[in-house]
């Protein structure tokens, strides 16, 4: 008995001791493999104009265009202050980048994710170690809010990267399908391969992380990209590109895997059309989107379109009263951020009877109340809300409050272009408060992209879904309340490519597929589908049992007599009933199989 306890130790501990070993080994791999995908320490010089307590000169006529000249004049949209000029690119250039880019790519494809890791974890670093130089540059070129700048672009992009390093791997393996009876003999598999070069063409509204979110998805998928930035914020996309070029060489790759480029409207056509160019997304505007979408046409480029939208925010009226004060600052926040040009903005607020005169007697005097101005000039003033980055719109946004108001629609506050005292060439509209919204009126139905907060009375669960319908978009929607069974209902049959409940748009902050529907565009990004969109999916059918001399075949002809004709469709048809159909179809197979 005593030596079999014994023996039992004795396996017992070399079991023990077996497992320890594999533990040991596999924390070895996992430190080496850490070691292996490490960020490198890297820098960029920052701009100057970044730098706290810069002062430029204030332009007389703060506009893009340089008289008598190609160049992009670029300046502050908060204070009117030049940051320089930016030779845009030509047709020329572009046939450049894309060559380069073209060439780089073709060794970048045969990189580990490992590899691709390696590259984004030294981004991220950078980005953790210079956030505040990022958003300084982010605000100074559009004109937010250091707040703005650190949700909206320092939060996401992070999110963004991190996401992608602990499931882009996940996403990208090739993945086993299932067979059916009649190919058991056949295994199956989809992969996901690079598609080579591929462009984004973003807008100004968020400089960084717009132009910056394409690149990290295009790369670790394996590709090349040609980033087209906004010339409204041309300025700052050299910097924010070499956040990406710089990580890439320090990691011993081609910096030329990533291109930005910057031009004119008519000379982007030669971009959207180019026969290099594999794939486009394009954050922009519906008119522009029509150009884009026909010039891709020409060289059947597929094109993942986000147009922005009139997204709603409907209030429940069991919203409790715990709940009302939080849900107002997220209303104000989600329709105010950025001076309101946000694509997933709050642009309509859709309230129920109990809960809407709350809002209106809540809301009146905290929007009132606030102000517009620069932070980075006046750190010790505060500022709620920021510039717009031109005044182009202001005109069409007075006349459009003004059309509302001539309808029955209560103007609270703002309504009109504000001259600010201390930045007189910057570009600000008043913080706007509207009531009694239908949705008949123009302003219901025009994406604003402005700091107004439009309210909407609905008198049921029903009539404020109609309302939210009521648009030619479905970008994002949010609602609030308590009943789950009514939240559900709203999540089923609103319009919209993405719902938050009871929170403002944080499926992208979880990296969720982010795009719309209906004239908010098409395709997505983010997520698993955004990196798959970035791939080609091949569909690949492989011998399972070919060592077995199991292979398709084509059979001789059937030497059959004419009167013997029925029993082979009978045996064929068998076999096709075994693999196919229910009980019954099983009993006809055996039959056709054995003659019946």
């Amino acid at each position: 008995m005593e030596h079999m306890l014994e023996r039992d130790f004795r396996a017992l501990d070399a079991y023990v001791w077996g497992a320890l070993s594999a533990a040991t080994l596999v924390l070895f791999y996992l430190t080496l493999r850490r070691d292996v995908e490490g960020p490198i320490l890297y820098n960029i010089p920052s701009p100057a104009e970044a730098e706290p307590g810069w002062k430029g000169q204030v332009l007389d006529d703060a506009s893009l265009k340089v008289s008598g000249s190609s160049l992009i004049q670029c300046y502050a949209p908060a204070t009117g202050e030049a940051l320089g000029r930016v030779n845009p690119s030509t047709a020329e250039g572009i046939d450049r980048c894309i060559a380069k880019a073209s060439e780089a790519q073709v060794q970048w494809a045969r990189t580990t994710f490992s590899q691709r890791r390696k590259v984004l974890r030294t981004m991220l670093r950078f980005v953790l170690e210079n956030q505040e130089t990022i958003a300084r540059v982010a605000c100074l070129d559009s004109g937010k809010t250091m707040v703005d700048a650190s949700l909206g672009e320092i939060l996401v992009t992070v999110e963004k990267l991190r996401w992608t390093l602990k499931h882009g791997e996940e996403s990208l393996k090739s993945e086993r399908r299932d067979t059916n009876f009649l190919m058991m003999y056949k295994w199956n598999e989809v992969m996901y391969e690079p598609l080579g070069v591929v462009a984004a063409c973003v807008s100004w509204n968020y400089p960084f992380h717009n132009l910056i979110s394409p690149i990290i998805a295009s790369i670790f998928a394996g590709n090349a990209i040609i980033v087209k930035g906004s010339e409204a914020t041309a300025w700052s996309s050299a910097y924010f590109t070499s956040i990406a070029t710089r990580a890439l060489e320090v990691c011993g790759h081609s910096s030329n895997l990533v291109q930005s480029v910057v031009c004119w409207p008519n000379v982007a056509d030669h971009l959207t059309s180019h026969p290099g160019i594999s794939h486009i997304t394009f954050i922009g505007s519906r008119p522009v989107a029509h150009h884009v979408c026909a010039s891709a046409a020409r060289a059947l480029i597929p094109v993942c379109v986000e147009l922005g939208g009139k997204d709603p925010a409907i209030l429940l009226d069991d919203l409790s009263n715990s709940d009302f004060k939080r849900v107002a600052s997220i209303l104000m926040r989600g329709t105010f951020q950025s001076a309101g040009q946000n694509c997933i903005g709050i642009e309509r607020v859709i309230a129920l009877p109990n809960v809407h005169d709350r809002l209106v007697e809540y809301l009146t005097p905290k929007i009132r109340a606030l102000r517009p101005g620069s932070i980075l000039n006046s750190p010790d003033t505060p500022v709620d809300v920021g510039a717009s980055i031109s005044a182009a719109s202001f005109s069409n946004l007075e006349s459009l409050i003004a059309d509302a108001v001539k309808q029955g629609a209560r103007l609270l506050a703002g309504g009109t272009r504000y001259a600010h005292p201390q930045y007189p060439k910057g570009h600000y509209f008043t913080p706007t408060f509207l009531t009694n919204v239908t949705r008949d009126m123009k302003i219901a139905q025009t994406e604003l992209f402005a700091p107004v907060f439009l309210l909407m009375r609905a008198e049921s669960v029903s009539d404020a879904i109609a309302i939210a319908n009521s648009t030619i978009y479905a970008l994002g929607a949010s609602v609030y309340g308590s009943k789950s069974a009514d939240l559900e209902r709203v999540v089923r049959e609103v319009h919209a490519g993405m719902v938050a409940v009871n929170d403002f748009a944080v499926t992208y902050m979880v990296q969720l597929p982010f795009g719309g529907t209906k004239g908010s565009g098409y395709g997505r990004f983010a997520g698993k589908e955004g990196l798959r969109s970035l791939c080609n999916a091949k569909s690949v059918t492989r011998d399972r049992l070919g060592w077995m001399g199991v292979k398709t075949g084509i059979p001789p002809p059937m030497d059959l007599p004419v009167q013997d004709g029925s029993k082979a469709w009978k045996f064929a048809m068998g076999i096709v009933w075994l693999g196919y159909g229910d009980v019954r179809g099983k009993v006809r197979g055996i039959k056709g199989l054995i003659g019946m």
